[in-house]
């Protein structure tokens, strides 16, 4: 059985380097391709998400063209300090994760090659431009709904997956008085009642449960699970080590409630649960045709985010668990929706039936693969086993 399981997953991680390669040079200037067929812009966030696999694989024409992908985003990025949506297009703005996220990945970069002044301008205008996104000037940045990955759910305020990202790249940068200081902010309780006391300051911990608010903002907060933003607590070090256990333990239990109830059909988690329904306040018209539940970012199931989870347990010492999630995770980037391939590394599936649903060949989804494997490899979580011991 271990032979066999090993052997796929060999073969999925040159399936998944042969989808980064092949992505590498798209239509638009010559920057890489965020899907084989579907896609053929170069979405920022996606290929900066993709960043960690690519450096971990060690493939020199996919770091030159992360090079090339990082370069002109320097280029194209706004005078204020805004990283742009699309790497090639300087006009389309506003993402709340793009700017975190091309500071995340440019660090990631200087580590990997030792240029450790690789684009300096462009970072500092950027750390600049995201030290103005936090309306409380404390640390913590906001954002508007849709503006993040999730183009189809709204997060409001200080969503949880924006400020790991934030705490991560201050970390790697070595600015560590500002990430203990959204690390603290975060550890803070959600408010809850309906009244704000001016002296207590809102964060994203939940009572009597262990994993951190999607989004919090004042008195309002969701206090549904995000698989994402979770994954990277953990990952970064923001989730203390009995947090992160206490999370894994707790995300597993859930799953195997929600496969008792026909609302989970594989050994993964969706993105997002519990999932909104059409009688409850956060369902919104639209959700009708994008975000069902168990679709898409109402609980759809990411192989990107299962990606970060595989590595969550890893960091978090859960090694037998997250081997087994690799061997799930191998499985279920295997059908295509519609691409004649023998791995279809899809956008994302059905929670309900584990059915693609999404673009085939997405450039995220084999890149996570390749830094998910290497996780459960080494034993260890490349880039992130160094910024974890901060207290």
């Amino acid at each position: 059985m271990n032979a066999e399981r090993n052997t796929l997953i060999k073969t999925a991680k040159k399936a998944a380097l042969e989808v980064l390669l092949h992505n590498s040079h798209g239509p638009c200037r010559g920057l890489p391709r965020t899907a084989g067929w579907g896609y053929p812009e170069p979405y920022t966030r996606d290929l900066m998400i993709s960043s960690l696999g690519i450096l971990v694989s060690g493939n020199e024409r996919l770091v030159q063209a992360l090079r090339k992908t990082l370069e002109t985003l320097a280029k194209n990025q706004s005078r204020l300090g805004h990283i742009p949506s699309l790497a090639h297009d300087p006009e389309d703005r506003g993402a709340s994760d793009c700017t975190p996220l091309f500071l995340l990945a440019t660090s990631l970069f200087r580590r990997e090659t030792g240029e450790h002044d690789f684009l300096a301008p462009a970072v500092h205008k950027a750390v600049k431009w995201m030290e103005y996104q936090s309306p409380s000037d404390r640390g913590l940045v906001a954002q508007l709904p849709t503006s993040d990955w999730r183009d189809e759910q709204w997060v409001l305020g200080y969503g949880l997956f924006v400020n790991t990202i934030v705490y991560s790249y201050l970390r790697f940068l070595g600015r560590n008085e500002q990430a203990l200081e959204i690390k603290e902010r975060l550890g803070h309780f959600a408010i809850q009642g309906d009244r704000q006391n001016r002296h207590v300051h809102e964060g994203l911990v939940l009572r009597r449960k262990p994993y951190y608010a999607l989004w919090s903002y004042k008195v309002y907060r969701s206090e549904r699970f995000d698989l994402l933003g979770n994954s990277l607590a953990i990952l970064s070090g923001i989730a203390s080590p009995s947090r992160a256990k206490s999370m894994i333990t707790w995300i597993e239990t859930e799953c195997r409630n929600l496969k008792q109830t026909d609302e989970l059909g594989i050994d993964l988690p969706p993105n997002f649960f519990p999932y909104i329904r059409p009688d409850e306040p956060d369902w919104l018209p639209r959700y009708k045709k994008y975000n069902l539940p168990g679709e898409y970012h109402n609980g759809g199931i990411w192989p990107f985010i299962c990606g970060f989870y595989i590595a969550a347990c890893v960091a978090a010492g859960r090694l037998q668990l997250a081997r087994r999630k690799l061997t799930a995770l191998t499985r279920l980037i295997q059908p295509a929706r519609e691409a004649k391939v023998s791995f279809g590394f899809n956008e994302w599936h059905r929670a309900q039936s584990g059915e693609p649903m999404g673009q085939d060949w997405q450039t995220w989804s084999a890149a996570m693969y390749l830094y998910a494997a290497a996780c459960v490899e080494r034993r260890s979580t490349p880039f992130f086993d160094v910024i974890r011991d901060l207290r």
